[in-house]
């Protein structure tokens, strides 16, 4: 199976951390959080994997390298020029990632002890074109689900701004989740992006998804009662150091 590493982020709320190292390789528990994405994808049985790089990208090659790879079939794809976000690298990685079988795309700041394998079966099993892991976090902008979850808007509570344009948001037809980090992608969502689009070189995919949420099934999978971090923030990555050294 094939997944997709998000590791080229600068990780500006980790300085002075990031000022000599990519976000990728910084210790979680004395462990990168590259490895420790790497190990886990291993273990539910992705083998086929690329890493986007940005941010001194060549220190995470290295670090691959000095690994060998973790005994994985790993691919970089190298944004080194310029940072596509994650929808243009997503597009970028199109060659690796198309093909006849959904991929799963994890960023690298995301831990948690999920089971990645249910929510790639549960991905193929719906049918689905993309499947987000949501949650019930408190965030001032949120992705509209219906009882199926099933997306079909985005509402930012601060501004008032909504997506789709025209899209009406009634609280009693939808459910308000926070999107959190790793998805599973169809191809099909190739057709959508690209030459002849709007959504080519550097774009978010989740105004992509937003974009196409009302003619394709995008599908929420909502997380309950598993250990997760984001630790993409100075206070939350010292949690998380704390968390693995107590296990």
């Amino acid at each position: 199976m094939k997944a997709m590493i998000f590791a080229a982020g600068i990780g500006s709320r980790l300085r002075p951390i990031t000022d000599s190292i990519p976000k990728a390789l910084v210790p979680v528990g004395g462990v990168p959080m590259l490895q420790r994405t790497l190990l886990r994808l291993k273990e539910a049985g992705f083998n086929d994997v690329i890493i986007n790089i940005h941010h001194f990208g060549q220190q995470i090659i290295d670090f691959v390298d000095q690994h060998n790879g973790f005994d994985m079939n790993i691919h970089i794809s190298d944004e080194r020029d310029e940072l596509l976000d994650t929808g243009g690298g997503i597009l970028k990685a199109k060659s690796f990632l198309d093909g006849n079988e959904p991929f799963l795309v994890h960023n690298v700041d995301i831990l948690s002890d999920i089971d990645l394998n249910h929510v790639y079966d549960s991905h193929v099993q719906s049918g689905a074109d993309a499947t987000l892991l949501v949650s019930d976090r408190i965030t001032t902008r949120k992705l509209l689900f219906d009882k199926e979850l099933r997306l079909h808007g985005w509402m930012n509570h601060t501004t008032g701004e909504v997506k789709p344009e025209g899209f009406v948001v009634n609280q009693q037809l939808y459910r308000e989740l926070a999107f959190e980090g790793i998805h599973v992608i169809s191809p099909t969502l190739f057709n959508y992006m690209g030459e002849g689009t709007e959504w080519q070189g550097k774009f978010s995919i989740i105004p992509f998804y937003l974009s196409v949420c009302q003619q394709l099934q995008l599908q929420g999978y909502e997380l309950k009662d598993i250990t997760w971090f984001d630790i993409g923030k100075p206070e939350t990555l010292q949690k998380a150091n704390e968390y693995f050294k107590n296990k």
